[in-house]
């Protein structure tokens, strides 16, 4: 079993972000996403699941498959939200028995903004969970380079990202589109102490839309004149010029010294080979 906190360092990883499929023409194309990105040997894929926990059977399906399928690991997203102790405990059980060893611990939503309910209110208290099963997981976090949405400020966000950080192995940013944001984040965790390895997460706009709606969920900011530009595109141009801003801004923060970058795929292929090409030339 390939933990991912041992192949950070070595060099620039290049992982996959992907959601579970809903139904079989969905599977179906992330098969086909997951062949072809295989070939780019990525050094780690990860697998969301829903709000408030929903889709966790589907994510460990997903996980397990590539795991027994694929030559390189998978993380499985793990949300404590409107979750028992030992409901955690079963799925990092079934994560062990299927040879899953990466986890990204994660508080997540409640579902429709409801009260938080369950046995976890934050996400280190999932990350002790994790740490203590005997499976060894190796544990990732999130990070928010512009500050998690619901935290009360700056600076207490980053004093709980570094809390976190002090019992997981590193950590993976939600999408931003500065990396000066980037560049702060690292140079606050470690004005805490912390030197954990932040992996910077990046989303080529493929579809403006959507990815506006979720930087509006996760208090991400839009660059509006590069959108515009984007939903003027017809949808072939737009994803060869989204993956050009992508990869423009990868290569910017590996100068800047990130230990790799963490593609926001949507279960699609095309984008994300174009920015990997990109930055080996």
């Amino acid at each position: 079993m390939m933990r991912i906190a041992d192949v950070l360092g070595a060099r620039p990883t290049l992982s996959f972000e992907f959601f579970p499929p809903a139904d079989a023409v969905a599977r179906k194309q992330l098969d086909e996403t997951l062949d072809e990105l295989s070939g780019l040997a990525p050094s780690f894929v990860s697998v969301t699941c829903g709000v408030g926990g929903d889709g966790h059977d589907r994510t460990r399906s997903i996980v397990a498959d590539i795991s027994r399928n694929r030559p390189f690991p998978a993380m499985a997203h793990l949300t404590c939200v409107g979750h028992s102790r030992s409901a955690i405990a079963t799925l990092l059980d079934d994560y062990a028995a299927a040879g899953v060893a990466n986890i990204l611990a994660l508080a997540g939503d409640p579902p429709d903004g409801s009260a938080i309910s369950g046995d976890f209110r934050y996400a280190y208290e999932l990350v002790e969970a994790v740490r203590n099963h005997p499976a060894g997981f190796s544990v990732g976090v999130a990070a928010h380079p512009e500050v998690h949405p619901r935290s009360a400020d700056r600076r207490s966000d980053r004093r709980h990202l570094a809390a976190k950080l002090a019992q997981a192995d590193f950590a993976i940013t939600q999408f931003f589109f500065d990396p000066a944001d980037y560049a702060r984040l690292c140079d606050e965790l470690a004005d805490l102490g912390c030197h954990r390895p932040v992996i910077p997460g990046v989303m080529p706009v493929i579809w403006p839309k959507s990815i506006r709606r979720f930087a509006d969920m996760n208090n991400s900011t839009v660059p509006e004149g590069l959108f515009a530009r984007f939903e003027a595109l017809p949808p072939l141009e737009r994803i060869a010029a989204a993956a050009e801003a992508a990869a423009e801004l990868s290569q910017a923060l590996l100068e800047a010294g990130a230990p790799g970058i963490h593609l926001y795929t949507l279960n699609r292929s095309e984008a994300s080979i174009q920015i990997a090409e990109s930055l080996r030339h």
